[in-house]
Order: structure tokens, then sequence, then C-alpha cells
């Protein structure tokens, strides 16, 4: 049997968070962390609400996710972000122990000049591509509108 619960799922309630971040004036990324097809948390990049330049979606998540489970690890959990991770916030999954990680879009601006599979935990596996169209397109058009 087939769950409807599925990456592209997941990946479409990481948008509805880069949603909210693009109407608070945030660059467009958000993230949810999951669980047994549970969602345990949900973010959006908070830099300039909180003036803070490592309040990414995905920083807030980890967060939010230890505060959720009462552990600091997120070894049976699963990352879904709407833009490929930096390495700040690698650096952090790392620690976590997460067990996946999936993106959309690739960050094109910093794809190449580090591999940011070394960054890694060893057990954590990655996915990217999923959503990518949606996901770059929101990023994009949130660049345009800022050059404009």
């Amino acid at each position: 049997m087939q769950t409807l619960l599925n990456d592209e799922y997941f990946m479409r309630i990481a948008l509805n968070e880069a949603e909210k971040a693009l109407e608070e004036g945030e660059i467009p990324i958000g993230c949810v962390i999951v669980s047994n097809e549970i969602i345990i948390a949900k973010a959006h990049n908070l830099t300039e609400t909180l003036r803070d330049v490592t309040a990414h979606a995905e920083m807030q998540a980890f967060t939010s996710a230890a505060e959720y489970i009462g552990g600091k690890y997120l070894k049976d959990c699963t990352l879904y972000v709407t833009l490929e991770p930096c390495i700040m916030c690698l650096g952090a999954a790392y620690w976590t122990q997460i067990d996946r990680i999936v993106y959309g879009a690739t960050d094109k601006k910093h794809a190449g000049k580090v591999d940011k599979k070394m960054l890694l935990h060893p057990k954590t596996k990655i996915t990217g591509g999923v959503l990518e169209k949606e996901c770059a397109d929101l990023l994009s058009d949130f660049f345009s509108g800022k050059r404009n």
C-alpha cells in the first residue's frame, strides 16, 4: 500500500512556509521536519525579523524539532527544505544526526564551492530536486522583485 505522504507532499508544506516568509519580507525559504510521517517542526527564514544571520529556516526547525522530541538528536527524522541547505545549516544538520535531507531548488550561488556531502553525518541521506521548479521560481521572483 502506497502512502500519500511522500516527498512532494511534505515539500508542498515547506513551500507554504516559504510563502509565509515572503509575506513577512523574508527570503522565501521554508522547511518542515518529519518523524514517522508526522510533522514535528515547521519554520521559515527569520533573518530580517530577528536581525540574526543565523535565523535560517533549518536552524529554526532544528530547535523546534529538538524541543518537540525532548532531545537534540533527530536520527529518525527527515528535513524538507525549499532550497539546498547552506554550509552553516549542513553543519547543524550534522550535529543533529538527522536521517535524511530533502531539498527543492539547488543553491546555484554556492553550488560546487564545497563538497556538501562531506559536511553531512555519515548516516544522513540527501535527495535534491523535489518540486525544484516551484521552489526555484519562488526565489527567482523574490530576487527579481528586489532588483526592480
